[in-house]
């Protein structure tokens, strides 16, 4: 069967964006002004929060926060090594040292008794993720930081839409930051948008971020010597364009899950994917399938590969931190996060997004089948 080039991701990009970022470009200000503040407060509202504050990256975001809370050198922030290489990059850019602990073997969110574990007198803050879509367990994060006097940051990038105990992500954390670069539900090509109900904290991120028009006494003036690190119109219109769909973007994503899960579960071992309780709804970032351990690192890359010589990309879910070069002195050392090591060995990517149909679902959930025969382990996966 012939499908054409299937890629990871497609943004879901309608006449709805063209025209919101035509109109940017007819009007005089491209730079972050009046969409940025429209979306901030539109994402706010949509996030339960009192206060949005769009930045241009997910990196530059979580430094951002890390700064308003005066987390710098000699500090200590927990996180997870099962992660996207931009949390841990804006810890190390803060001057602080990124600590990393293990994961839940089923659902791949830090566990809160390892990250307590690992807190020192030099810890200020938990840095945790809602990977792949599920919600991480909030309920007893907040618990350990409320106890231990720490500081909860949400990274919400991966789980736009998911809910946990009645509340939607991005509302747990102290402060909580969403990236809007690919492969997420809105994807405005770079940006991202931190929330929270403090306005002190609020201020301060404005001030690390950069000044608006409006609060310039002169073209050239600063007080401070801040990021610059603001959204542009463009972006904030392609984003607030998104966010009016979401609902039905987060529909379209969730009926793809449905096909893969109705294709996938036909192979032998697999199992129902793991909802953890307290979940009420998840939206998957990516379809993540996790092989057998009858399947090794190589043999996972080798479906990959095969999976790509039938124009199907996909990838390992992810390299762990604490294995990447620059963090290898940072510890802990390989087999020391043996759950980590085990799930990202056997995590394949699959792609995930709108435009998916249904017969190109079927088309991939049976070349992951062939592939995986092709490897010498038979069928052995698993969600």
């Amino acid at each position: 069967m012939s499908t054409g080039f299937i890629p990871l991701s497609d943004p879901h990009v309608t006449a709805a964006e063209i025209e919101a970022v035509k109109r940017v470009l007819h009007s005089p200000r491209l730079s972050a002004g009046p969409e940025v503040q429209a979306f901030e407060e539109a994402f706010a509202a949509y996030a339960g929060r009192k206060f949005a504050i769009a930045v241009a990256s997910g990196t530059i975001g979580m430094l951002l926060v890390l700064k308003a809370y005066h987390i710098g050198p000699g500090d200590e922030v927990i996180a997870s090594s099962y992660s996207w290489r931009e949390t841990a990059h804006a810890i190390v850019l803060s001057g602080a040292t990124p600590v990393f602990a293990d994961i839940d073997y089923w659902v791949g969110t830090l566990v809160p008794q390892k990250a307590e574990a690992c807190v020192t007198g030099q810890t200020r803050a938990i840095l945790a993720g809602n990977t792949n879509g599920h919600p991480a367990p909030w309920d007893e994060f907040r618990e350990l930081a409320l106890r231990r006097g720490l500081i909860l940051i949400e990274d919400s990038t991966e789980a736009i839409g998911s809910v946990f105990q009645g509340k939607a992500v991005g509302s747990f954390g102290d402060c909580s930051v969403f990236d809007f670069s690919q492969p997420g539900a809105i994807a405005c090509g770079e940006g991202a948008m931190i929330v929270t109900d403090d306005e002190e904290t609020a201020y301060a991120i404005r001030r690390h971020r950069g000044r608006l028009p409006e609060e310039r006494t002169s073209v050239s003036v600063t007080t401070a010597v801040p990021y610059q690190a603001a959204m542009s119109d463009l972006s904030a219109a392609l984003g607030l364009a998104q966010l009016k769909r979401i609902e039905d973007i987060l529909a379209l994503r969730e009926a793809v899950a449905g096909h893969y899960f109705k294709y996938l579960r036909s192979f032998e071992g697999i199992k129902d994917p793991k909802t953890a309780p307290g979940v009420d709804k998840i939206y998957w970032f990516l379809y993540t399938v996790h092989l057998g351990t009858r399947f090794s690192r190589s043999s996972r890359d080798a479906i990959a590969e095969d999976l790509k010589t039938h124009e199907i990309e996909a990838a390992g879910y992810s390299q762990p931190l604490h294995l990447q070069r620059y963090y290898l002195d940072a510890g802990p050392k390989r087999g020391e996060l043996f759950v980590t090591e085990k799930i990202a060995a056997r995590a394949l990517a699959l792609p995930l997004h709108p435009h998916l149909t249904e017969a190109q679902i079927a088309f991939i959930a049976e070349t992951v089948k062939d592939a995986s025969v092709n490897v010498g382990a038979g069928s052995a996966i698993y969600l």
